[in-house]
């Protein structure tokens, strides 16, 4: 334990205070059946040679939409040409509005029990309505996973598919427990990752016309609530000369409180590092509890993370006796931390045994 031990000292004294186109080829010059006088063989011969020279060029643009007939001449009428003609886009596998549709019945269940969620009471209805929004997102998962899907959108479903399975944990864990140390389900939402990957994966199908709008619960931010140091948490009857410090040396806050039987005498609140002494305790035996944690939850009487509760194992004696010249009482110093040389044994205890 962190706090196996502690350090108590009992002692009488007196009292002392303290987030590229493809081009066209063409060639006019090229044509095997020449027009040119028979008296210029010259020129003939010349023209011949640039000729062949531009088939050659065309041939690798024209090789898909022209033949050659061994004089460089293509099959048609007109000049030769290689422009490409690109063929019709491939038809999706999906239609589109089907898997719209398929969007549709997968999420709206799930929508409309995320909403249910969003306006739930803590306690007994926000576990129910968090329980109903789990079941609901495991079948949106699972009807995702299994649907046709469009080409463009295989990577988003799949990512959404993905995240809504974690968001059914999530909202599972999300559950409070109702007792002692228990933070808000909301705040527990509020550190999960699965509502932001929900998110982002509806925002990038919706993107590409598939609406996967959720409206994901609110959530809170962990809160940090502390007393006073040396604030009375519960402060009954006190009227004797006894004396309690209490030393704070671990590294958060306590509440330690004395009780009788199962009746709660006073509860001090003592911050990390601090130490607070309470005055006039009753002469009596008395059961030493303290708990320790972070974000002090009044209602509850608890801290809402971190908790831990313990007892010390020997109970804390206060006497107040007269004596000659005056009058001797008990001063008591308890550690909550380990130190060298502490004669005292704590012991965990059930939340739900705590003194109140």
């Amino acid at each position: 334990m962190r706090y196996a031990s502690a350090h108590a000292t009992n002692k009488t004294a007196t009292d002392t205070g303290a987030p590229p186109a493809h081009g066209t080829s063409r060639t006019t010059t090229a044509n095997a059946r020449s027009t040119q006088p028979a008296r210029r063989p010259r020129l003939r011969s010349r023209a011949a040679v640039p000729v062949a020279a531009a088939l050659i060029l065309s041939l690798p643009l024209a090789a898909c939409s022209s033949s050659s007939d061994g004089e460089g001449k293509g099959s048609g009428d007109g000049p030769s040409s290689s422009a490409y003609s690109p063929g019709p886009s491939p038809t999706p596998t999906v239609a589109p509005a089907t898997y719209r549709h398929a969007l549709t019945e997968a999420l709206g269940p799930l929508d409309s029990a995320l909403r249910t969620v969003d306006g739930a009471h803590e306690g007994g209805p926000l576990n129910r309505a968090l329980d109903a929004a789990a079941a609901k997102a495991d079948t949106a998962a699972g009807a995702l996973h299994s649907t046709a899907t469009p080409d463009d959108a295989l990577a988003g479903n799949g990512q959404l598919a993905s995240a809504l399975g974690a968001l059914a944990q999530d909202l599972r864990n999300a559950r409070g427990s109702g007792g002692r140390c228990a933070a808000s389900p909301r705040v527990a939402l509020g550190t999960a990752r699965s509502p932001q990957s929900v998110k982002l994966a509806g925002r990038a199908l919706t993107a590409l016309g598939y609406d996967a709008t959720l409206r994901l619960p609110r959530t809170e931010r962990a809160r940090h609530r502390r007393l006073t140091n040396g604030a009375f948490v519960h402060d009954g009857s006190r009227g004797g000369l006894g004396r309690l410090t209490v030393k704070n040396g671990t590294g958060t806050d306590a509440v330690v409180t004395l009780a009788r039987g199962t009746r709660t005498t006073f509860s001090v609140y003592v911050r990390r590092g601090s130490e607070a002494t309470v005055r006039s305790v009753n002469s009596g035996s008395y059961s030493v509890y303290f708990t320790t944690g972070e974000d002090w939850n009044g209602p509850k009487s608890s801290f809402t993370r971190e908790c831990r509760f313990e007892k010390f194992d020997d109970k804390a004696t206060f006497r107040t006796v007269r004596v000659a010249g005056g009058t001797q009482y008990t001063v008591l110093t308890f550690s909550l931390n380990k130190v060298v040389g502490g004669n005292a044994s704590t012991s965990a205890v059930p939340p739900a045994e705590f003194p109140s």
